[in-house]
């Protein structure tokens, strides 16, 4: 009967750690990736690139527009871009990221954007994305 205690005393231990884990590891991994993405743009310049992008293509233009639209911000599940790193971290994954991020490092077509739009569409709720409109229409009219 001691055995079975002492047994169950280090499984509780482990999920705890185990959730312990799984919780800072995540939000450390955002941060990361945040800093690392927010001083990539800003020493590289490619921030004007991707704005100058988004100007030039009416469909991305569109999509952002939606969140200009009254949006009641209170609702929307995050409203800062560190937040929204570690959402986007959480659902769709590093590795998800960066293959993204090679894909559209070269241009990508019509279908090439198509199909990225559906990952992220499969991957986030609707008010994540509508969330994410909104933090890039305020990003890109600042």
């Amino acid at each position: 009967m001691k055995f079975i205690k002492i047994l169950f005393f280090f499984v509780l231990l482990a999920v705890i750690a185990g959730v312990g884990v799984y919780h800072f590891g995540t939000k450390a991994a955002s941060d990361k990736v945040m800093d690392y993405v927010s001083t990539e743009l800003e020493n590289s310049g490619e921030i004007e690139k991707v704005k100058e992008t988004i100007q030039n293509d009416p469909q991305l233009q569109a999509f952002i527009q939606e969140g200009n639209q009254h949006v009641d911000e209170s609702k929307l599940p995050f409203t800062t871009k560190e937040e929204a790193v570690k959402t986007v971290v959480k659902k769709m994954g590093i590795t998800e990221l960066q293959s993204i991020q090679s894909k559209v490092k070269d241009g990508v077509t019509a279908e090439e954007k198509q199909e990225i739009l559906n990952k992220v569409e499969s991957k986030l709720t609707e008010d994540e994305i509508l969330a994410l409109k909104v933090l890039a229409y305020k990003e890109l009219n600042q």
